[in-house]
Formats: structure tokens, sequence, C-alpha cells
């Protein structure tokens, strides 16, 4: 998927939801601010700094995290050791400090139970919560979530709202890309909607989500 004269920006600690048909995008975006896919064109701007050339790990230490739709841990290691990984790899300024987030994360994301099994042996909403309590590890300013809600019930769903929430009141962005709309609309205050590589409409959700053009690209109907 290519972007197209795709411009966006954001204030610290907004929250930013983006939707859109499949393959609108949306995971292409996130790859692109996070450092995945390298530009042809453009650049990405973060906290007035010049992010185009730097690689994602050297994103990751100037707190712009994403998490991924399918969570991947490290199968062989422990929920603690998959977290603590990601805290001594950013930008922790000791061992001592990588414990404490990694303690702080486990926490918010209600993982402690589950510190010492294996990350292989964990549900998929555990799974999840991984991917996430990895990410907070790293002590990011800027969250993209990718699909974080995809596969959860209802009621899991509501517990991973209730975190996101917890993350909004510390101050730290989110950029989330999601699919049930409903649980997203309960986090963000603008949305975003993208088809074909562009950015279609851009606002309130709700007038968003009434839209024409998204009506039509994305619920595949006409507005009432």
């Amino acid at each position: 998927m290519v972007l197209e004269n795709l411009d966006f920006s954001m204030g610290d600690g907004d929250a930013v939801g983006i939707v859109g048909p499949n393959g609108a995008g949306k995971t292409t975006l996130l790859s692109a601010l996070a450092g995945a896919f390298p530009l042809n064109a453009g650049t990405i701007t973060f906290d007035g700094r010049n992010l185009t050339a730097l690689t994602a790990a050297d994103r990751c230490r100037l707190g712009l995290v994403r998490t991924h739709q399918i969570p991947k841990p490290f199968s062989g290691m422990t929920t603690f050791e998959n977290v603590f990984v990601a805290a001594s790899h950013s930008n922790a300024a000791s061992r001592d400090e990588a414990y404490e987030r990694v303690v702080d994360s486990l926490t918010l994301c209600g993982m402690l139970g589950v510190a010492n099994r294996r990350a292989d042996t964990l549900g998929l909403l555990d799974r999840k919560r991984l991917e996430l309590a990895r990410a907070l590890a790293t002590k990011p300013r800027l969250l993209l979530l990718d699909e974080i809600g995809g596969g959860l019930t209802d009621g899991e769903a509501s517990e991973l709202v209730d975190t996101i929430l917890e993350l909004r009141r510390r101050g730290i962005g989110i950029v989330w890309i999601e699919h049930i709309v409903h649980i997203l609309l309960q986090v963000v205050e603008r949305l975003i909607c993208m088809d074909a590589g562009k950015i279609i409409a851009d606002g309130e959700p709700k007038a968003v989500m009434r839209d024409a053009e998204v009506v039509k690209a994305y619920l595949g109907g006409t507005p009432a």
C-alpha cells in the first residue's frame, strides 16, 4: 500500500483513532511512523525533531513506540522477561529503572499474576496485554496501537479500554487503529478515516462516521 499526500499532526497527549476499510493503508501508516518502512518522500517530525532517517529502535528510545496487530512475544521467555527485554533496550538509565518499569507496566496491564508464566502459554487477551506492557516499559510519549482490540470479547475489550484510558491520564499520546469502532470512540476525541492510502475525513468522531464519503468507503452504504 502506498501512502499518498498523507498529512496530519497532533498535540502532546492527544488521542487519535484511525479507521477505514481493509487495505486502506492504516497499518502501513503506523509502520512508516514507527520506522519499519522507509519513506520515498515526505518527513516525519516528533517533538520538533525530524525522525525520517532514524531507525525504529532510535524512535523507540525517543518515545515513539508501536504495538502489533498479531502479538509476537519471545516464546521461550516468561512474561516478565519479555517486558524486561523491552525496558532494558529502551532509554532506561539503569537495570533498577528497567525493573521498576517492568513492574509498573505489568501492574497497569493486570499481568503481575502471570509474570512468571511462559509467554507462549498465554491466552489471546494476555498476549494482547503483554504486547501493550512491552510497549509501556519503553516509557513512550506517543503509543501507536494496531488493532489491539481485535479478537477480544466485549468484556475483554472493555478491560482494555480501561487500561488505555489510564494511559491517557498519564499524558501518553495515542494513535489507535481499530475496527471495533465502539471501543475506539470511548478513548479518542478525534477520528481519521483512510481509504486507498489517503485521508478522506478527519475530525470529531461522530461527525466523521456520518460523513458521506466515509459511509461509502468504510461502511459500504449511503448516509441516512
